[in-house]
């Protein structure tokens, strides 16, 4: 994990990590000592045939064990402990970075978002355990090197030398590890990302006939994760081999050694047992210290995608102005440049329904983002006031409690119509039918006997596209918002359907402070507006009433009559 994130992580789950380190280095400090205690039984009491001593020394050895085993229970339960409140604290984190309503600038999308927070969080808070386990594992190699040097000063300081120099070596591999690490859980992410935008649009590629080619891309990104997931899972194969290979290879000097010296008398029987056996326990902190250093590698590539979510600047800097003062003209757009918008000059009046043609839906993109607040005052020239006050100087909360833009992809959630249509406002069930009508969507609560009660499932998927709309639109409407941006909001709905809509919409909000702006083709909305703005070339080419426009304007007349 690299330092910005592992220093806070210590500092946060100290208790938890000092508690669990100090048990866990107990756990592994008795572990080394069970062969030690047995040679000292086979040399006092077996050699001696000392009943009493034997007594004694058994004994000795359940209480060795009996602290081993508590110490391996609450130190691993407070060490894993560690690393779960972590990655828990990390996706809350990365949620709440996810979920900013100034937006972040980290050029990932949803389905990447998701990975790191379900994947990324918890390989980074890996580095905690791994911290504890690294620790213990090293107190396992102290005791053991010391209990060696008791023996033989040799052989321990063979211990001492040979298992560092075998770790760097091993460490080696580290940035390797990292790397391909790094590349596999950005492949990963790459697959999740497509994976929810294909779920996301299923219908519409069934529509066209398109679900073969969606299916295709996700078998390469597939593939392409697998590749890379085959390649960091072949690396760590080779950190593993030559970690157990250098295992038998001390063990084998370790074991031989010991040999060497029974025979020549220079070490006792019990001796012999105590070397053998902890020649063979090395091996096991040997191996974990081995685990740590893939882990920490793994740990680190998924700190840093968890690093560039958290450090993502905001994409807009809000002001510190509050709600301003409703002004007779709501919205003011002047000079205007951003995306294909050049000198762009429109104004949103109180009282009014303005209907907005791009011809090129580049332009509209970018003119519902700025009335959106989600571009930074930087990446735009011109200006933008919101009832007199430029859009920068307001709070995020005042500029979008004056400006609601309902966009065209529908965002209905799991629970109940209620739920959905007053989310965000807490309004009353009478409010929201009367939103239900204006947007013609009687059918949708009296088709079922539930009513606003009626459950929806995820993303609305057991309505049809003109029923999200719909209620979408409803929602919106219920939300009442002093200048309401509609996106194309009838595109699934029958002509019959829009025009009744068209009709409740603008009589619902003309003639009062609220503002009302429709971006759309719909010859049926058009028609309803006060006042029709065309946007071509970035720019305002004409304005006035559908009928004059479509009199006057040859390729208007063509875009909303086909």
């Amino acid at each position: 994990m690299k330092d910005p994130l592992l220093r806070p992580a210590l500092r946060r789950q100290r208790r938890r990590l000092v508690g669990g380190v100090t048990l866990l280095c107990l756990h592994q400090a008795t572990e080394a000592l069970v062969p030690v205690t047995i040679g000292v039984i086979i040399d006092r009491a077996v050699a001696t045939s000392d009943s009493g001593a034997l007594v004694m020394s058994l004994a000795a050895l359940a209480v060795l064990f009996t602290v081993l085993a508590m110490c391996w229970r609450y130190g691993a339960r407070l060490s894993f402990g560690a690393g779960e409140h972590e990655a828990h604290f990390a996706r809350v984190k990365i949620a709440e970075r996810a979920l900013d309503s100034r937006g972040q600038r980290s050029g990932l999308r949803d389905g990447e978002l998701l990975s790191i927070a379900a994947s990324d969080a918890d390989q980074s808070a890996e580095a905690i355990r791994t911290v504890g386990m690294a620790a213990a594992a090293c107190t396992a190699l102290l005791v053991s090197a010391t209990a060696l040097i008791m023996v033989d000063p040799g052989l321990g300081a063979g211990v001492l030398l040979g298992v560092p120099l075998v770790l760097l070596g091993l460490q080696r591999l580290a940035p390797l590890l990292t790397r391909r690490s790094d590349a596999q859980q950005a492949a990963l992410a790459e697959t999740t990302a497509l994976a929810v935008d294909l779920v996301a649009g299923l219908r519409v590629l069934r529509g066209i006939g398109a679900q073969h080619h969606a299916a295709g891309r996700f078998a390469v990104a597939s593939e392409n994760a697998l590749k890379s997931t085959l390649r960091a899972a072949n690396t760590k194969g080779l950190h593993l081999g030559l970690t157990t290979a250098v295992n038998g290879l001390l063990l084998a000097a370790v074991t031989g050694v010991a040999g060497w010296l029974a025979l020549d008398g220079r070490i006792t029987v019990g001796e012999l047992v105590a070397v053998i056996g902890l020649a063979q326990f090395i091996a096991e902190p040997v191996q974990t210290l081995g685990w740590c250093v893939q882990e920490l590698a793994t740990a680190r590539a998924s700190a840093g995608r968890v690093a560039r979510v958290l450090d993502a600047a905001p994409a807009v800097r809000p002001g510190t102005a509050g709600e301003p003062v409703p002004a007779g003209v709501r919205v003011d757009l002047q000079d205007v440049g951003y995306g294909t918008l050049t000198g762009l000059d429109l104004r949103m009046v109180a009282g009014e329904t303005v209907g907005i043609l791009a011809h090129d839906p580049r332009d509209a993109e970018a003119l519902l983002a700025l009335l959106a607040g989600t571009v930074a005052r930087e990446d735009y020239r011109g200006s933008l006031r919101i009832d007199g006050i430029p859009a920068e100087s307001l709070q995020l909360t005042a500029s979008r409690g004056v400006v609601l833009v309902e966009q065209h992809d529908v965002a209905l959630f799991e629970g109940t119509l209620r739920e959905n249509l007053a989310v965000g406002t807490g309004a009353a069930d009478p409010n929201l039918l009367a939103a239900v009508r204006v947007a013609a969507a009687e059918d949708v609560v009296e088709a079922h006997p539930e009513g606003l009660g009626h459950v929806l499932v995820e993303r609305g998927a057991n309505l049809s596209g003109g029923q999200r709309q719909r209620v979408a639109l409803a929602r919106a409407v219920a939300a009442d918002p002093p200048v309401l941006v509609l996106h194309d909001p009838t595109t699934a709905v029958d002509a019959v359907t829009e025009a009744l809509l068209a009709e409740r919409l603008t009589t619902a909000r003309g003639g009062t402070a609220r503002a009302t702006v429709i971006v759309t083709s719909s010859p049926a909305l058009l028609r309803a507006a006060d006042r029709v703005v065309v946007l071509d070339g970035g720019k305002v080419t004409a304005e006035g009433t559908h009928e004059e426009l479509v009199a006057a304007e040859p390729r208007y007349r063509e875009a909303v009559l086909r």
